[in-house]
C-alpha cells in the first residue's frame, strides 16, 4: 500500500524547511532547536542529541497526512424555535440554489390597552431585529418581503425541508443596502389596505379578544428574500420584530402605540434547495456518505455537513512504538476564496459517528460523543469502575476559523495520545457547526442553525500534523 505519510529525520542544531507560519505554531513552545526533514517510508529512527553518559538519546519527528471527507446530508434537521429566523436568497456554483423562508407565529397581550371606536390611524409598519448579514454585493440594495401565513404553525417540530403556504402578495416590504451595517432594525412599509382591515378589527373586532382569536385570524408569517440578491440575514425574534400600529385619539395629538409581535411564538425555518447541475446535485439522500473528486464542504441550515475518515490515523499509530506525542493539530485549509462579505461557519466539533453517520453515544447517559479538546479527561470511569469516553459537549475540542490563514485548526494530542494508549476506540467523525460557548470566541455556535454560512476545501487540505518523540 502506499503510504499516505511524510516523514522526518533526526533531531539537529539547525532548522532546515520548515517555513509556514502554521508549522511554527505548531512548534511554539517546544523545548527542542530545530529539525531537519528528509522524506522516508520506513519506521522513524530513534536518532537525536546525546543527553548524558551511556548514549542516551531522544527523537523528535514531524509527520503530517492527509484524511479524506465525504459529503453527507443530515437527517432530521430541527429548526424549531432556533430564536433567529434565517431569511436568504443565494446562488453557488458548488451548493447551487438556496432559498431560506423563516415562519413564525406572531403575539399578542390581550391586556394591552386597544384603541377606541373613533381612534384615528397614523400608520403602521412591520419592524425587524436583524442580528446578521452574510452575502455577496451588501453595497446594493436587498429586498425582504413579510407574508401572511395561510395555514397556521402547528404545536410540533419543524426541519429545515418543512414549509407552510402564505399569501403571494406581501404585507410589507422593504429594499435595504446594508454596507457595513450588520445589525439595525428594519422597518418595512406595511400595505395600506391591510393596515385599514387590521386597525378596524383592533378597535373593535373579536379577534383580539385573545391570542386563541387573534391566531386564527393571523396564523403568522413567512418572511422572503428577493431571489438573486445572493444575501441572507438573521432576524431576531421577540419585541423588536413584529408590528407596531400608531394611532391618537380623537382631539388629542399624543401618539399611542399597539403591538403584535414575535415575543414568544413558536418559529421555524424552511430550506429550499435545488442543486441540479452543481458537483453537489448527487447528494439526494439523507444520512448518506457522499464520495467527492476534489472539493468538499458545508453549508448551514441547509445541514450539508462532512464526515472524516479517520482511518488513515490507525496505519499511522501503528507504525510506532514507545513515543510520546507533543503536539498534535488537525486542520482544514485554507478554505476556497469566497467573498470577504460572505463570512464561513466560525467554528466546528467532531462528533463520533459510525458507519451510518448516527451518532455514537455515551454509555453513561446516552449523550452524544465528540473529540475532547486537549487538556480535558478524554475518558471517564462509570458507575461499574470502566473507563468510557468523555461525554461533556461542553468541552468538546472545536475547530476554530483562522481568517487571516483562512483554515479551520484544533488541538488533538490528548485525543491522540488516549487512542495510542488503548483507552479510546478510534472513530470517525462527522462534523458539526453546533458549538459550545468558549471564552475568547465571538460565535456561540449557532451558525449551522441560525445561518447559510458555508465554505469549500479541497480534499488534500484536510490534515493531520503531528510532533512526537522517541526515546531509548
Amino acid at each position: 500500500m502506499k503510504s499516505v505519510f511524510k516523514k522526518n529525520s533526526r533531531l539537529t542544531t539547525s532548522f532546515l524547511g520548515y517555513t509556514t507560519a502554521l508549522r511554527a505554531k505548531l512548534l511554539a513552545g517546544l523545548a527542542i532547536a530545530s529539525f531537519l526533514f528528509n522524506s522516508s517510508c520506513s519506521d522513524p529512527a530513534t536518532v537525536g542529541l546525546e543527553l548524558a553518559p551511556g548514549n542516551n538519546q531522544i527523537g523528535v519527528f514531524y509527520e503530517e497526512f492527509a484524511l479524506d471527507a465525504q459529503l453527507v446530508l443530515l437527517d432530521s434537521f430541527n429548526t424549531t424555535n432556533s430564536g433567529v429566523l434565517v431569511v436568504g436568497n443565494e446562488s453557488d456554483d458548488y451548493f447551487g440554489k438556496t432559498d431560506a423562508t423563516g415562519y413564525s407565529r406572531m403575539y399578542i397581550d390581550a391586556t394591552d390597552a386597544r384603541p377606541k371606536a373613533d381612534a384615528i390611524l397614523d400608520s403602521v409598519f412591520f419592524n425587524m431585529e436583524v442580528v446578521s448579514v452574510n452575502g455577496s454585493d451588501l453595497d446594493q440594495a436587498k429586498r425582504y418581503s413579510v407574508h401572511m401565513l395561510s395555514e397556521p404553525i402547528l404545536d410540533t417540530l419543524y426541519y429545515n425541508f418543512d414549509k407552510l403556504a402564505y399569501m403571494t402578495e406581501p404585507l410589507a416590504t422593504i429594499d435595504i443596502t446594508f454596507d457595513e451595517v450588520k445589525d439595525t432594525v428594519m422597518q418595512l412599509s406595511v400595505d395600506e389596505a391591510f393596515q385599514q382591515e387590521l386597525f378596524e378589527k383592533l378597535k373593535s373586532g373579536s379577534e383580539f379578544d385573545n391570542l386563541i382569536n387573534f391566531r386564527k385570524y393571523f396564523p403568522g408569517i413567512a418572511v422572503k428574500a428577493k431571489e438573486g440578491d445572493n444575501s441572507t440575514i438573521g432576524v431576531a425574534l421577540g419585541a423588536n420584530t413584529g408590528i407596531a400600529v400608531y394611532y391618537h385619539a380623537v382631539g388629542d395629538t399624543v401618539p399611542l402605540k399597539y403591538d403584535i409581535n414575535t415575543f414568544s411564538s413558536r418559529s421555524f425555518n424552511g430550506i429550499e434547495s435545488d442543486r441540479s447541475g452543481t458537483p453537489t446535485e448527487v447528494v439526494t439522500e439523507y444520512g448518506l456518505s457522499y464520495d467527492m473528486a476534489h472539493i468538499v464542504g458545508m453549508k448551514s441550515t441547509v445541514a450539508m455537513a462532512m464526515r472524516i475518515d479517520t482511518s488513515p490515523l490507525d496505519a499511522f499509530l501503528d507504525t510506532l512504538s514507545g513515543v510520546t506525542f507533543n503536539q498534535v493539530q488537525f486542520t482544514i485549509g485554507a478554505i476556497e476564496d469566497q467573498d470577504e462579505e460572505n463570512v464561513p461557519i466560525t467554528g466546528m466539533v467532531m462528533k463520533f459517528v459510525d458507519q451510518n453517520n448516527e451518532p455514537i453515544r455515551s454509555t453513561i447517559n446516552n449523550a452524544q460523543l465528540y473529540v475532547q479538546e486537549d487538556a480535558q479527561p478524554q475518558v471517564l470511569q462509570n458507575a461499574e469502575g470502566e473507563r468510557v469516553p468523555n461525554n461533556a459537549f461542553t468541552t468538546a475540542a472545536i475547530l476554530a476559523y483562522d481568517s487571516e490563514d483562512k483554515l479551520y485548526q484544533t488541538g488533538l494530542t490528548s485525543h491522540i495520545n488516549a487512542i495510542y494508549r488503548g483507552d479510546l476506540i478510534r472513530q470517525n467523525w462527522l462534523l458539526d457547526g453546533s458549538i459550545p460557548p468558549k471564552p475568547g470566541l465571538s460565535s456561540t455556535g449557532i451558525d449551522f442553525q441560525r445561518s447559510l454560512r458555508q465554505f469549500k476545501v479541497n480534499k488534500d487540505k484536510i490534515m493531520i500534523k503531528v510532533i512526537y518523540s522517541k526515546s531509548r
